[in-house]
């Protein structure tokens, strides 16, 4: 098995970049999930569970380490308030060293996203992740099954199925380790548009639920910090 794709998403919830290599730390990939929009009113961290049009803006992370935010209509958002602007709710961005408390909304009724179902939970204290215990998640082309794996929003892409094997492993990837313990359990972000013709489709989450009991890639925490490339093996053991 070898690495096909690397991603980072500098900005929870928006496009991220495709990258040929990266450094593998404890947050996980350099710079990823290392800045999050937090609703003001409400004080939650803003995913695209609640506001789907965030997956089409795109953000990069610059040399310094700074982020860039460039809207649908092309344009790169100045300030909290052209990102308001867009999102039509008063929005702050926000890097990791600046929030303690990470909540997020998640509807329990996939289907119909009612008012009720949305509840808050605790995300990772570490880089903006849904999950502590998934800093990286690793997804192969296999278990896509023919869906873009961009729609899965994956750090690492592998060339080979296999991957759910690897819970309770210690996975080499390129020179970093992976104590592998989770398989992700996947929600409505799934079933949101993207970007380059991925539509809208709720019969992907119900698929995943239908033949992979809810899961899809796995995640795991950094044991050993390291480079990854395009081309390294991923092996467990």
């Amino acid at each position: 098995m070898r690495v096909l794709e690397l991603w980072r998403y500098p900005v929870k919830s928006l496009q991220g970049e495709r990258v040929d290599e990266s450094e593998i730390g404890p947050r996980g990939l350099a710079g990823d999930r290392a800045y999050a929009l937090f609703d003001v009113v409400t004080g939650l961290g803003l995913t695209a569970r609640r506001a789907p049009e965030m997956l089409f803006a795109a953000a990069r992370l610059l040399p310094d380490g700074d982020v860039e935010i460039t809207l649908p209509d092309g344009s790169v958002a100045a300030d909290d308030a052209a990102l308001s602007s867009w999102l039509g709710r008063p929005v702050r961005l926000l890097s990791t060293s600046e929030v303690v408390q990470r909540r997020y909304e998640n509807p329990s009724d996939t289907e119909t996203e009612a008012p009720g179902s949305w509840g808050p939970f605790e995300g990772s204290a570490g880089a903006f992740h849904d999950s502590g215990s998934a800093a990286v998640t690793v997804l192969s082309t296999a278990s896509a099954d023919g869906e873009p794996t961009r729609r899965f929003r994956a750090n690492v892409v592998v060339d080979d199925g296999g991957e759910d094997a690897f819970v309770g492993s210690d996975v080499r990837v390129g020179a970093a380790v992976l104590a592998v313990g989770m398989p992700i359990a996947r929600c409505v972000m799934v079933t949101r548009a993207q970007p380059g013709g991925i539509g809208t489709d709720r019969e992907v989450l119900r698929r995943i639920h239908r033949e992979r009991g809810g899961n899809l890639a796995v995640g795991g925490v950094v044991t050993a910090s390291g480079p990854v490339r395009v081309g390294d093996e991923v092996s467990a053991g």
